[in-house]
């Protein structure tokens, strides 16, 4: 419970954090759009920060144990006598709860009172919006790409202004907007900040609206009428974007105010101090842990790791009679342990079918294996183990068990390959190269028109007034036709000569990138067989494979660098063909 408290405390503050932000430095400002944005990252970061804790650990020294003579001790028995207590608790959950669902029901009234609205209406649709005209007296409003409105109740000049201030809100989903608000109205409803939250957010909205249908309407005048009009309709819908709304003068004084410099985008991150204040005293929790604890851990950790030493020799079915050598050779040179190899048999594919291994130490014979049979043996090998007093225990492993992390003493050993770095050792593959990308067919291009020779437009009369200027200026007009006319087959001429050898590089163009395509797509497949062979071969962390990798992705670079280019490239031409 208590944690719900503090949720709601830190959410709270962070709304007013960004309201105040919102109404002292941006109320003010053209932009729009980006208070849309400013007022949506508010709500965002209201519920999402109070979650995002950083857990800060200090170190503390333990505390003493004070001596206590508990035989001496005299401890009095207190008697609690019971009385009633209110849980506050649960009587502000249980407030909390009947302002929730007060508000739920009225937020489900207001969309039954939408679906009222726009049931059983007939819908015209246009482009990406539908036009619902309904004969109810209320206010025009959108929601989604409905567009809802009541024709007879004003002029075709009005009706236009509407529609083009309601297509805003539809095309922009300005009704998100509305619906987020609401919800967060109804969770934070005892929030006297919320509302006014919400208050802001759907004034903006209207700021966005008036700005945007205003660029297209020729007659600003005529829209701020219209504003003024729809003030006396006062029903609408709640969760829709309506066009009325009582803040009439504010948005007349939007729209004609100059727009503000750029320079004031510095408000935006006025906010980002708070906010690393508001990190820095409530999100950091500090957890004090005894040095003690930490400092036996590490000594128990560190006893663990000295207490064995632990050395695999692995012998797989494509083991060479080299490596076998080696093999041999380090387990005498590192362990004092002498193995004898033998009974080696291999297969047409000379791999591992059979062989024997004595392991002996000193005079002791320790242990044996001996593998028999047609096909090729499993992974097996020899794991020995130091012990901190010096002993050495030797294991050996047969049927794949080597493959596996492995639990010797208490212990749980991860086995690696060991690498044969003799004379005798077989080079890996070289990796597959990367095909190289066509480039576009260029050639000599056929020679402009002289564009000198296109006549040049008369120019109007000033005073369209005076007939005879006009007649004359019809007559050069018609003068200036023929000539185009004239003109006109060597600039189709010319185009039509620049379609035919730009189709003709395109096709062939066309076809050459397919092949390079193709050749990518072998060598995507060629290179990872070629990775695969080289991790079975030598391992992860070999040298080889890290530079397989690393040309694989030098390649794979420098398609996409050529991808790029060749989008640069294609533009450019599309370019430099409208431009001829």
């Amino acid at each position: 419970m208590e944690a719900l408290f503090i949720f709601i405390a830190k959410s709270s503050g962070l709304l007013v954090l960004f309201y105040f932000a919102y109404y002292f430095l941006l109320r003010k400002e053209t932009f729009f759009n980006s208070n849309r944005w400013f007022l949506l990252l508010g709500l965002a970061t209201s519920v999402a920060l109070p979650f995002l804790v950083y857990t800060k650990i200090v170190w503390v020294d333990p505390a003493p144990m004070p001596n206590f003579n508990y035989s001496q001790a005299y401890i009095p028995q207190t008697i609690v006598k019971e009385s009633f207590e209110i849980n506050w608790n649960l009587v502000s959950l249980a407030i909390y709860a009947i302002g929730f669902s007060a508000f739920m029901i009225r937020f489900a009234l207001d969309f039954y009172s939408l679906n009222s609205v726009l049931k059983g209406k007939k819908i015209q649709q246009q482009a990406d919006f539908k036009f619902i005209d309904v004969t109810e007296n209320i206010a025009p409003f959108s929601y989604f790409d409905y567009i809802v409105y009541n024709s007879s109740m004003y002029t075709e000049t009005e009706l236009e202004n509407i529609l083009e201030h309601e297509k805003v809100h539809s095309d922009q989903n300005h009704t998100i907007d509305v619906l987020i608000s609401r919800v967060f109205c109804v969770l934070f409803w005892f929030n006297p900040i919320i509302w006014l939250y919400k208050k802001a957010i759907l004034q903006n909205l209207e700021f966005i609206a008036d700005s945007e249908a205003a660029k297209k309407i020729s007659d600003k005048k005529a829209y701020q009428y219209t504003l003024l009009k729809i003030t006396t309709h006062e029903s609408c819908v709640a969760i829709t974007n309506h066009f009325y709304q009582s803040l009439i003068k504010k948005r007349i004084v939007m729209l004609n105010k100059n727009q503000s410099k750029k320079r004031n985008y510095w408000k935006y991150y006025a906010v980002i101090p708070a906010l690393v204040a508001f990190v820095l005293l409530f999100q950091i929790k500090v957890i004090a842990q005894e040095k003690k604890e930490i400092e036996e851990k590490i000594e128990k950790e560190v006893q663990i790791e000295k207490k064995q030493d632990v050395d695999v020799y692995k012998i797989r079915k494509t083991t060479t009679d080299q490596e076998l050598k080696t093999i041999a050779e380090k387990l005498k040179q590192n362990h004092n342990v002498t193995c004898e190899i033998s009974d080696v048999k291999r297969n047409s594919a000379n791999e591992l079918t059979a062989i024997k291994v004595n392991i002996e130490k000193g005079t002791e014979k320790v242990q044996t294996i001996q593998i028999e049979g047609n096909n090729a043996i499993k992974n097996c090998g020899i794991v020995i183990t130091t012990q901190n007093n010096g002993v050495k225990e030797i294991n050996l492993f047969t049927d794949g068990a080597i493959d596996k992390p492995m639990i010797v003493g208490n212990r749980i050993v991860e086995v690696k390959e060991i690498q044969n770095n003799s004379v005798d050792a077989i080079d890996p593959p070289s990796p597959p190269s990367a095909p190289t990308m066509p480039n576009f067919p260029s050639g000599p291009m056929p020679p402009a028109p002289d564009m000198s020779k296109m006549p040049k437009a008369p120019a109007a009369p000033k005073n369209v007034n005076d007939k005879a200027a006009m007649d004359k200026f019809e007559k050069e007009l018609a003068e200036f036709q023929k000539k185009m006319d004239a003109f006109q087959p060597d600039l189709s001429a010319y185009e039509k000569q620049l379609s035919e050898i730009m189709s003709k590089r395109e096709a062939t163009f066309d076809k050459e990138m397919e092949k390079y395509d193709l050749a990518m797509e072998k060598y995507d497949a060629d290179m990872e067989k070629f990775n695969q062979y080289v991790e079975q071969k030598y391992g992860k962390d070999t040298d080889e494979y890290n530079k397989s990798m690393k040309q694989y992705e030098k390649d794979m670079k420098i398609y996409e660098r050529n991808m790029k280019e060749h989008e640069r490239a294609m533009k450019k031409l599309e370019k430099e063909n409208k431009r001829s």
